[in-house]
């Protein structure tokens, strides 16, 4: 079965590649920008889309899906049947989940990432370009963000950890899931269909519909399922550097496509005076539906507080709490926005935000920041953005990360609904 769907990919990108053409010239004329336009179409007409060699079994039984692990229920490809019978009840309508244009992976994962030592490449990057930055038991990666603009999906292994790393640039947002489900490992493509304006993603065990804002599995035989999200920020490549010098990057000269890396095919995007592009109904009225936010959901309770509001000087730490648990929002100047100019290392400043716990061997620490870095008035350590105490009695100890996305309110409200607002 599995075999078959992949055939059927493929005889959909060859009868779609028109509209792969079609789609990212429309997508890129939202930003305004001729040239980007052209360098996206041009590269979206010339792709030679490749599926992931790695596969899962599928279980064909009479019964209907069981949550068993190591087992996945078989049925239609939601890819090209949303509304089939064998279907669980979607989670969202259906009728919200609209092409953007491209074919499934007509935006091409990158299913085999090859990375180059932090150490021996400093500068390989300007410091203020956007990074996603990832680290699992020791093990620290930056995909940068002038790759995700063009692939929007990285399947790797991080510290032995099947991982999925995705960033939507319609919405500004990161995140990374861990690609198991029930027991099997899988891979996640580009469904070419957005939600909310947002990335919709696919596995390649079920050809289920998954949202890559929440990591729902919305439509298909795996509709109701939850991928387990892991903390990956944005963050500004000069301070994942100086957090993670023994990390890797990933080298985006080696994804197997040509793109024109370090340009921004949505040039303008974030202007907070345009609109998302194909958002479907009204944004939330409370703000500016590209007002950029921090958004934080806790145990159901979600808050989104202002950029404007955590940001100011060379850096300023926020402290505050969600559902009476103490967080501390960090942000450091120094990283700039991909989606503004067409150069990616010459956008606004946007600065690079991390939210943690507090809680250090039981005590609340106080944060204020002190220049670029940050200090605990308990013990006077010193912190960097990244969480870690880089000197101080508490040298060594690294803050747990608490997952957040920076990211546009009308993405962040659509998907949070019920979210309180901070604006001062």
């Amino acid at each position: 079965m599995l075999n078959v769907k992949r055939l059927s990919v493929k005889r959909w990108l060859i009868l779609s590649a028109a509209a792969a053409v079609f789609a990212t010239a429309c997508s890129t004329a939202a930003s305004g920008d001729g040239d980007a336009e052209a360098a996206a179409a041009e590269a979206t007409a010339s792709e030679e889309t490749t599926t992931s060699g790695e596969t899962s079994t599928s279980v064909t039984t009479d019964d209907e899906p069981q949550a068993a692990i190591g087992v996945l229920p078989d049925g239609p490809s939601a890819l090209f049947d949303m509304r089939a019978d064998e279907f669980p009840d979607p989670l969202i309508e259906i009728d919200q989940v609209i092409s953007g244009g491209p074919p499934p992976d007509g935006i091409p994962p990158i299913d085999d990432p090859v990375f180059l030592p932090v150490i021996d490449n400093i500068d390989i990057l300007d410091p203020a370009e956007s990074v996603v930055a990832l680290e699992i038991d020791g093990d620290a990666r930056a995909y940068p963000v002038r790759a995700m603009i063009w692939h929007e999906i990285v399947n790797d292994t991080v510290g032995d950890v099947p991982v999925t790393v995705t960033y939507c640039p319609l919405c500004n947002s990161a995140t990374t899931y861990k690609r198991t489900i029930r027991g099997v490992e899988t891979t996640f493509g580009t469904s070419g269909r957005l939600f909310n304006s947002s990335l919709v993603m696919y596995d390649r065990a079920t050809e289920s519909l998954w949202t890559h804002f929440d990591g729902r599995g919305v439509v298909g035989v795996l509709a109701g399922e939850q991928l387990e999200s892991i903390p990956a920020p944005l963050m500004s490549w000069g301070d994942f550097r100086e957090a993670y010098p023994t990390g890797q990057i990933l080298d985006w000269t080696q994804t197997g496509t040509s793109r024109p890396y370090g340009t921004n095919p949505y040039t303008g995007y974030d202007d907070p005076a345009t609109d998302p592009f194909l958002f479907l109904g009204d944004a939330d009225g409370r703000t500016r539906a590209k007002q950029r936010v921090v958004g934080i959901e806790i145990d159901g309770v979600a808050k989104a507080y202002a950029l404007e509001v955590v940001s100011g000087g060379e850096a300023k730490a926020t402290n505050t709490e969600i559902d009476g648990l103490p967080i501390v929002i960090l942000w450091k100047a120094g990283q700039v926005s991909a989606l503004d100019t067409a150069s990616l290392d010459a956008g606004a400043e946007v600065g690079t935000v991390g939210v943690f716990n507090p809680v250090v061997d039981g005590q609340t620490l106080i944060f204020t920041a002190e220049g670029d870095r940050f200090t605990d008035a308990e013990t006077g350590s010193v912190w960097l953005v990244s969480g870690a105490a880089v000197s101080g009695p508490l040298q060594g100890t690294s803050l747990e990360r608490i997952d957040h996305l920076d990211t546009f309110w009308f993405a962040w409200s659509a998907f949070q609904p019920e979210t309180d607002l901070i604006e001062s």
